[in-house]
């Protein structure tokens, strides 16, 4: 556990002695260095593994480069964390990019490819204990039934292509990471709680896209018109059940004493009502200003629920 402290003004204060003082400040400054050396010996590592990229130009050349970072990530984790953690994590985290561009390359952005990226992060993961990799696990799992980012001009967009699978998927996946989080160690039920909550995250983008647009199936996919014909699923239903999903959960939340889960929900719970809101009211003076008021109120709520749990959790 990691604790950040003034060591000045506790000395000022009284609370620490002149001895005191000195060996916290030893301590800190032999991790200052430790960390200056980690971060120095890893540049000059991603110097020539750039270097070799740049001689022998290949996809194959990326993944086989990735995976050895990632291989010599994962001992050093494992093996010397206390004095080359730092190091450790820098090339499993840029080895694990590495070779997962290599196989999205190959692949060409295929639903294996993706799955092969699953696998790799999640072993890497699961073997350094680092909640990141699971988190891009997860995303790359999404990419298989269609989920994705992009970016345009001053644009950023999010594109659910199967919002019915996507929610279906990643609830059970959500659900089944929560329950697997109860039954395993403390040094790995943060991973599995990672997933869950990331899972949350894309459920709720997916029942957010469905709300707007509803659900094809995509019956014909390579087509991305949104012509009402084309809806088997229309959007109400994803509506409807996307609030009261958000309120049953919310409800789970909060009895469970599940802080994080009852905030993010609250969040897609005011996206759900905005986007339904401005959907069907649009945007005018009046609209807006309740709107503002709305807001207001939920984020006075919020702060308080935080608070009611701060002081239940100190007492």
């Amino acid at each position: 556990m990691k604790v950040t402290i003034d060591i000045d003004k506790l000395l000022e204060a009284g609370r620490i002695n002149q001895n005191e003082y000195n060996q916290i400040k030893s301590f800190a400054m032999e991790d200052t260095g430790s960390l200056a050396f980690n971060i120095l010996i890893s540049f000059g590592v991603i110097a020539a593994i750039l270097g070799a990229v740049a001689l022998l130009p290949s996809f194959w050349t990326a993944i086989a480069l990735g995976l050895m970072l990632s291989v010599c990530g994962i001992y050093v984790q494992t093996r010397y964390a206390q004095q080359w953690g730092v190091l450790g994590v820098i090339l499993l985290f840029v080895g694990t990019l590495m070779g997962s561009s290599g196989i999205l390359a190959i692949t060409e952005g295929s639903v294996v490819g993706f799955l092969l990226v699953m696998v790799f992060c999640a072993i890497g993961g699961i073997l350094t204990k680092r909640t990141l990799l699971m988190i891009i696990a997860t995303l790359a799992l999404s990419a298989t039934v269609g989920a994705m980012v992009m970016y345009g001009y001053a644009s950023y967009f999010l594109v659910i292509r199967q919002p019915l699978i996507t929610v279906i998927l990643f609830s059970v996946l959500g659900w089944g990471a929560y329950f697997i989080a109860h039954k395993l160690s403390v040094d790995y039920s943060h991973l599995a709680i990672a997933v869950s909550r990331t899972s949350l995250f894309l459920v709720n983008f997916g029942f957010w896209v469905g709300s707007l647009w509803g659900d094809s199936l995509w019956l014909q996919n390579d087509s991305w018109s949104f012509d009402s014909s084309d809806i088997i699923i229309p959007d109400w239903f994803f509506a409807w059940v996307w609030a009261i999903t958000l309120i049953g959960t919310t409800i789970w939340a909060a009895r469970q004493n599940r802080r994080w889960a009852v905030n993010a929900l609250s969040v897609f719970g005011m996206i759900h009502f905005y986007t339904q809101y401005f959907e069907n009211l649009g945007a005018s003076p009046t609209t807006v200003l309740i709107a503002g008021i709305i807001a207001l109120s939920i984020a006075v709520a919020l702060a308080r629920y935080n608070q009611t749990i701060n002081s239940s959790e100190l007492t």
